[in-house]
């Protein structure tokens, strides 16, 4: 029996308990792209050391806008770790900007960023250094074996929840709580 390819993007992934692996135990993910070949998303709940003052420091870039000098700068995972992506509201775009979902966007522009230090970005977004991607049916994998819940993604948990929340306000949307989980997997 064959099933048809059902994409995901524009979800947030969440990890379950048992998933030992370092790079995303107690992660959400929001799916940037999902296809039958692969799928790409960002960790959006594990902030770096990084801060948006040090980003633009090192681009020499400067910041008109003062109170972004403390925006965290994200983990968004271990695939291409100095490349930056922004995930933003969908209120403004500039080059390389690809549309995620009506509301969502993704950037890797150098411009993006130009724009968002002086003033005049995105009302809404979240920087990350890094990405999450997995090969054809990896993901679907995954899932199989129950490493991640899958729920559509939440603008309020993506953009205006504070990170150390988001874990908790993702499963939320799911209408779960993650502490009554147990870590063992079953299978009836």
């Amino acid at each position: 029996m064959t099933t048809s390819f059902q994409s995901l993007k524009n979800h947030f992934l969440i990890s379950m308990p048992h998933l030992n692996d370092p790079n995303f135990e107690h992660t959400v993910i929001y799916l940037c792209e999902h296809t039958d070949t692969g799928a790409m998303g960002l960790i959006i709940n594990r902030p770096s050391k990084v801060d948006f003052a040090e980003l633009a420091d090192h681009l020499g870039m400067p910041i008109e806008a003062p109170k972004l000098t403390s925006e965290p700068i994200f983990v968004g995972g271990p695939v291409e770790a100095e490349k930056g992506f922004i995930l933003h509201s969908n209120d403004k775009h500039w080059g390389n900007t690809l549309e995620v979902s009506d509301d969502v966007c993704l950037s890797a522009s150098l411009e993006t960023l130009e724009h968002i230090a002086a003033g005049d970005g995105p009302s809404q977004f979240r920087i990350a250094l890094g990405c999450a991607g997995w090969d054809e049916g990896q993901l679907e994998s995954e899932i199989a074996n129950n490493d991640w819940l899958v729920c559509e993604a939440d603008l309020d948990v993506l953009f205006n929840t504070p990170s150390e929340l988001q874990f908790t306000a993702a499963t939320q949307v799911l209408g779960l709580d993650m502490t009554r989980l147990s870590p063992d997997i079953g299978h009836a």
